[in-house]
């Protein structure tokens, strides 16, 4: 044997959910690659281990008998990726584990942010918890310094911390009493749980409590997952999901590498520094490092190492947009010369905290299925799955992206293996896939005349389209909303459905050149081939860059973590000159929560410029005055890796080319603006390098099919095929626009992902601007586009009490100002009787011209913290007027021709301040910085709207806006007609109480044949001497919001919703207040209230908690020391019970209807804020029983550590949330205060800061006066005073203890789309559709 035959074998493997693929490397040799099935139990137990056997067998020359032991002794490395982690998070098959958490947060994990998923899904679907137990330590640290607040001086005392991570002074509460955990501890065990996931309040500054019971739970046989260890960043929430996902995905992976090592002579631990696997984050880990929290990513990250190494060239070529379509989903990346990190996500509604590639799945794959719903072609998100699969398939599966591509000729069944029908022998059915198109074009041509009715191929091809739109819209976030023009990528296209859409993705994108790895199927597993061995480590901190004045302390922990990563690699083989390590500090302006990651020196740098440079390139803007607060610093040691050489296919490319007519097989294949074309079907074997097949061609091999266009032409290269465009189509719009009965049902759909995205990017860029912790955190915002009239186009599912206000608001506008307005100008308005809906939601609105005249308009609405008034936070309980609630606007001109007028709004919001009483806003600053978010928003919908009018023409674009607003308004009729045959033609009426006694009271009579509804609201009370006041455009938000939970299908919200409804209100009723009324609770309470009594003449469900309990606290500013110190606002809404319907228990500790703001993280709010909370908790037993129960209520309790104004805004105190259909109500809230006794702790914390809590914190409730607040009330609260909040139940539905008569579960069931990788643009879908 030669020396070549000697080589040691690298092994890469990629176990995906379906196909494991193996490629082994040896010098001077070729690559032998191994494809089989992940799960085939009659022939093999592992697949990785199986895919070994056959690449040992073939370097042997001889058969390996199944079962024998394998021999490491001809193996170099074995590197791979699994999707154990990820299956067992989202199939729920993780570890049974408990959760070891701080006294009063037992119910963390269970509240989350207190947001739904889905904001129309009445019945709030959610996947189980990770955890089987969970049990409170009385234990508690807290901050002493708020950031708020100035400077305090720290006691000298046994339960002062002085020697945080970050330095930061904090006081210990209350201490762990080690025989109370260990007695906590032996019940666990008793119960059979072997995992454990700790995680304390404040422990990332810390750890010492966690690590003391993590040491008594390891005594005890336990697998312990601490939290301050796995990721030392702040937030509870995330920190306690990461734990959990850690202890319950942990021992499910390590029992997988356990069972992998068996096979192998030896064992595990003959393995040594062979065996390594892909993490998340991109990098390789030992096998014996490898964790569950950093594996969920695991196959994936192979795929993105894969494309960056081999298609990547920073001298010839652009960054690139991937595209990884597979059989359920498709991954979305972007590669720039780094790989791109996120270090919180969301996975399968489990928050990751920890460092993993910015991918983004898609719910659009090979197997996503095809509907026609409500005139309107729809792709996913729902899939065909492995089991049945599509319909070619041969198993009765349904109609799939593949069956399109099936029948338009762009799959080769002759060449595809038969392992098709029950018996797995047969080819692909294309017969069973042009019938249920048939069946779909019959649905399709309903009512069309002959000439208007689409072919066969013209409907899948249509399919195709909206599918292709699916991912382009993704995409399209992904790049432009952080200021990359999609255009300027180059597109890579890798994974097994792929191939046959790039040039229609990239077409769409404006995107010229394709790059098709050859071993595209088999990328993932390459790219672990490539990958780096990565050890990476952070530690939170609490500095300054500001003048770079804490640039030594910088410096100093940088060069700890770094010699700590070093030594890790050094330990693992790696000499000094193949470690390279990347140094990061997490940085954000103080008073933001936007955190950006900035590269760092280990000699120092000017820090300041580098990240004032980076928020200007990410957000267009910097804050002037602020000090830039560095919250991590982060160290990432590479260990590069002596992996295979690769070829830049951009140098490749430079190299001969020669075009070649193709004279072998052909065969018809269907193009939408072609028809069926004569088509090369091109074997990839058979070209060599340089050949160019000009489109239309098929090129394939044995794992991919290539669709080449008639537009492109494709190039052959040794390791890449590039295809190019050559050929520019302009397509014209060919519509009728004349003629509203002739929509093509395809542009219908396109344009309606094309008008949704806008608005989606409008919300992106409007969270990423912003300053405030109620657009940023909370999220209380909404962002929207118009037509001309004021119509509402397309709202991106955002906050619902505006979905159907906020056209009032720019109707209003357009017709004050009519023709005057001119380009560059932009509106302000926040008065109710100009369609706002409180005055803290200030309203910007921007007219988007063409040729001169205003075609559509953008808004974006956001919350304001403070506007001023007689209260801080501008949501006084006892505001009369509305002058008493802060600055009022009806209509200014906040930007005139481009020039933002400071001066004048800021006059404006200084106005309160001259009324008795009454304070000019808290937060000029957060004021200022988050209306300009709010117009950057609208600048950035308008230039998209002239983009896609520029495309299209403004005609078409009008015609289609048109259209989907019709397509909106056949739904809601078809919905009424359906309630009235339900209640057989009777009126539905409902009748319900405020708290204060008001009466709301509603009858809606449809009319069956046309589908129209008139809903009338007299019988209700006149407007009242209070803040309860809802201005009308809300009412109409509360109806569409109603209509479109009750509607099943995915349906655009727009204008048309409300086409059908008649609205009959009383004037100056509560319902419609005179103008001069107060208004702040009929946004917030009166609203939900308003939804109850329209979902009860529904009869669709139980009341939930029917309000937002609504806290404030703040003050104003104040002599401190002799200086004058800055007031600050707070704000937030609490979550309780939501009502139970037909086929479901109400969910618990959410919030329901109107509203879905997120709640800030104890820890940021503690650290922030001069308050400690020491309960956010399930208020068990107050959902309303019934055949299913309603969901129950939570309780919250605050402390406060120096004087504020404090004030509660709440309803359901008095009138319980009714149950419906004999079920009983839920429990009312309440409100308490509880005052101390004695004197609060000296040392200065009650006027100057955030000393922690009082000096007793252990002192028996006998401490306390219990006072009740009522429901909604106002009063000063001293040191040491406490505010308790029990939020009400939900309603029970059906007579409890009956069982189900019949279910409608179909009519409420969720359809979400969970996906593996959740990257950047999944945190703003969340934060879109969570807000």
């Amino acid at each position: 044997m030669g020396d070549q035959d000697q080589a040691l074998a690298r092994i890469a493997i990629d176990r995906g959910g379906t196909f494991t693929d193996a490629i082994c490397a040896r010098k001077g040799q070729q690559d032998i690659v191994v494809k089989l099935l992940s799960v085939d139990p009659a022939n093999y137990d592992d697949a990785p281990t199986e895919a070994i056997r056959r690449i040992l067998s073939q370097l042997g020359g001889k058969d390996i008998p199944k079962g024998q032991k394998l021999s490491l002794d001809r193996i170099e490395s074995i590197r791979m990726g699994t999707t154990v982690s990820t299956n067992a998070l989202l199939e729920r098959r993780g570890e049974r584990s408990a959760l070891i958490t701080s006294k009063g947060w037992r119910d963390v994990l269970q509240i989350g942010m207190q947001t739904r998923p889905d904001i129309f899904d009445l019945s709030i679907t959610k996947l189980s918890f990770l955890y089987d137990e969970v049990i409170e330590v009385d234990e508690r640290i807290t901050p002493i310094q708020s950031t708020v607040c100035p400077p305090v001086p720290v006691p000298t005392s046994a339960d002062i911390v002085t020697s945080s991570s970050t330095g930061e002074a904090l006081r210990i509460l209350r201490k762990p009493d080690p025989k109370v955990v260990n007695k906590q501890l032996d019940e666990l065990k008793a119960k059979g749980i072997k995992s454990l996931a700790i995680a304390f309040v404040h422990s990332f500054l810390w750890g010492d409590h966690e690590e003391l019971v993590a040491g008594l739970a390891r005594e005890k046989g336990f697998d312990v997952s601490v939290s301050s260890t796995l990721q030392p960043m702040i937030k509870l929430v995330s920190r306690a999901n990461s734990a959990i996902a850690d202890a319950y995905l942990t021992p499910v992976t390590r029992r997988y590498i356990s069972s992998f090592g068996s096979g192998f002579e030896g064992g595990l631990d003959s393995f040594g520094p062979k065996l390594l696997f892909m993490q998340s984050d991109g990098g390789l880990c030992s096998w014996s490092n490898f964790s569950g929290l950093r594996a969920i990513l695991s196959g994936p990250a192979g795929g993105v190492v894969g494309y960056s190494k081999t298609c990547y060239d920073a001298e010839r070529g652009r960054a690139l947009i991937a595209v990884d379509m597979g059989g359920t989903s498709t991954d979305v990346s972007r590669y720039d010369g780094k790989l791109e990190h996120v270090f919180e996500t969301t996975t399968a509604e489990v928050i990751i905290q920890a460092p993993q590639l910015d991918i983004n799945t898609v719910a659009a794959g090979g197997g996503s299925r095809l509907f026609f719903k409500h005139g309107m072609f729809v792709v996913g998100p729902e899939s065909a799955t492995a089991h049945p699969g599509p319909a070619c398939y041969r198993k009765g599966g349904p109609l799939a992206v593949t069956d399109a591509n099936l029948i338009l000729g762009r799959l080769l069944p002759e060449h595809f293996p038969k392992i098709f029908g029950p018996n797995e022998d047969e080819p692909l059915d294309i017969e069973a896939s042009k019938s249920l198109f048939e069946s779909m074009a019959r649905d399709v041509n309903q009512g069309k005349t002959a000439k208007d009715k689409l072919s066969v191929e013209q409907v899948a091809a249509g399919f195709l389209r909206v599918a292709n739109e699916t991912m382009c819209r993704p995409i399209r976030t992904l790049t432009e909303a952080r200021g990359f023009e999609s255009a300027s990528h180059h597109l890579v296209i890798f994974g097994g459905a792929g191939g046959q859409h790039g040039c229609s993705i990239a077409t769409t994108l404006g995107i010229e050149r394709i790059i098709v790895p050859r071993l595209s199927s088999l990328l993932s597993a390459y790219g672990m081939a490539l990958a780096d061995v990565v050890r990476e480590l952070t530690e939170p901190a609490a500095l300054s860059v500001t003048g770079n004045k804490d640039a030594g302390q910088i410096h100093v922990k940088l060069a700890a973590l770094r010699a700590r990563a070093e030594a890790s690699l050094a330990e693992q083989g790696f000499p000094p000159e193949r470690i390279v390590c990347e140094l990061y500090l997490n940085c954000r302006y103080h008073g933001s929560s936007t955190q950006l990651m900035i590269e760092a020196t280990a000699e120092g740098a000017d820090y300041e410029t580098r990240f004032t440079d980076a928020h200007k390139r990410e957000f267009g803007f910097n804050l002037d005055n602020r000090e830039i607060w560095v919250d991590d610093v982060r160290v990432r040691a590479v260990g590069k890796s002596l992996g295979a050489e690769t070829r830049s296919p951009y140098a490749d490319f430079e190299g001969e080319k020669r075009e070649r007519a193709w004279d072998g097989e052909r065969k018809q294949v269907y193009f939408e603006s072609e028809g069926w074309v004569d088509t090369a079907v091109v074997p990839l074997a058979e070209l060599r390098e340089g050949d160019q097949i000009k489109g239309p061609a098929i090129i394939f091999d044995h794992t991919q099919t290539i669709l080449v266009e008639p537009t492109h032409m494709a190039t052959s290269l040794p390791e890449h095929v590039v295809i190019d465009l050559v050929e520019k189509k302009i397509v014209q719009d060919d519509v009728d626009t004349s003629d509203e009965t002739k929509v093509d049902p395809v542009q219908l759909s396109v344009y309606g992902h094309r008008l949704m995205g806008i608005a989606e990017q409008m919300g992106d860029i409007l969270r990423k601007i912003s300053i405030s912790i109620n657009i940023k955190e909370r999220l209380d915002y909404s962002c929207a586009i118009f037509a001309s009239d004021g119509g509402l186009v397309a709202n991106a599912p955002h906050i619902p009490c505006h979905l159907g206000a906020m056209s009032h608001a720019v109707r209003h506008q357009a017709r004050i100002h009519g023709d005057s307005l001119k380009p560059g100008d932009v509106l302000l308005s926040n008065h109710p009787a100009a369609g706002g809906s409180h005055l803290p939601d200030l309203t910007v609105i921007m007219p988007a011209f063409h040729d001169g005249k205003i075609v559509f308009w953008t808004a974006a609405r956001a919350h304001h913290a403070d506007i001023g008034g007689i209260r801080a936070g501008s949501m006084p309980p006892f505001s009369k007027e509305l002058w008493e609630e802060g600055a009022q606007v009806k209509s200014f001109k906040l930007v005139k021709e481009g020039k933002f007028d400071e001066d004048g709004v800021t006059a404006i919001l200084n106005e309160p301040g001259k009324y008795p009483g009454c304070s000019p806003t808290r937060t000029l600053s957060d004021n200022l910085s988050d209306l300009h978010a709010q117009v950057a928003a609208c600048h950035r919908g308008a230039v998209l709207i002239n983009a896609l009018i520029d495309q299209h023409m403004y005609a078409v674009v009008d015609f289609y806006m048109r259209a989907i607003m019709r397509t909106a308004e056949r739904a809601v009729r078809d919905l009424l007609r359906e309630v009235s045959k339900r209640f057989g033609g009777k009126p539905l009426e409902a009748v319900d109480w405020l708290d204060d006694g008001t009466t709301l009271r509603l009858k809606i009579d449809i009319d069956e044949a046309s589908g129209n509804a008139t809903f009338d609201f007299s019988g209700t009370s006149a407007q009242t001497y209070n803040n309860l006041n809802t201005p009308t455009a809300i009412l109409y938000s509360a109806i569409i919001y109603v209509l479109r939970s009750l509607i099943v299908s995915d349906l655009p919200l727009n204008q048309g919703c409300l086409t059908p409804i008649k609205v009959i209100v009383p004037r100056s009723s509560v319902l419609a207040p005179d103008d001069d009324v107060a208004v702040c609770a009929g946004n917030v309470e009166s609203s939900q209230r308003v939804t109850d009594v329209i979902i009860k003449a529904f009869q669709c469900c139980a009341a939930s908690q029917g309000g937002c309990n609504n806290l404030t606290f703040g003050v104003g500013p104040r002599e401190v020391d002799g200086k004058t110190v800055s007031g600050f606002g707070y704000y937030e809404t609490i979550a309780g019970g939501a009502g139970a319907g037909p086929s479901w228990d109400g969910q618990s500790c959410v919030h329901v209807h109107m509203t879905n703001t997120a709640i800030g993280d104890v820890e940021i709010t503690e650290r922030i804020y001069p308050v400690v909370i020491h309960e956010f908790s399930r208020r068990h037993g107050t959902g309303g029983a019934g055949r299913h129960r309603g969901g129950d209520g939570c309780v919250r309790d605050i402390e406060f550590t120096q004087e504020l104004d404090v004030a509660i805004l709440s309803q359901r105190r008095v009138v319980p949330p009714y149950g419906m259909a004999g079920g009983e109500p839920g429990a009312v809230g309440a409100n308490y205060w509880l005052k101390r006794k004695r004197a609060p702790a000296s040392a200065g914390a009650g006027a100057n800061g955030h000393a922690g809590a009082a000096d007793d914190e252990t002192a028996p409730e006998a401490a306390y006066t219990v006072v009740s607040l009522g429901g909604s009330n106002q009063c000063t609260m001293r040191p040491g005073d406490r505010i308790v909040i029990n939020t009400p139940g939900g309603g029970g539905y059906g007579v409890p203890g009956t069982t189900d008569e019949r279910m409608d579960a179909e009519a409420y069931k969720s359809k979400a789309f969970v996906g593996r990788a959740n990257g950047s643009l999944a945190s703003w879908r969340a934060a879109a559709e969570s807000n």
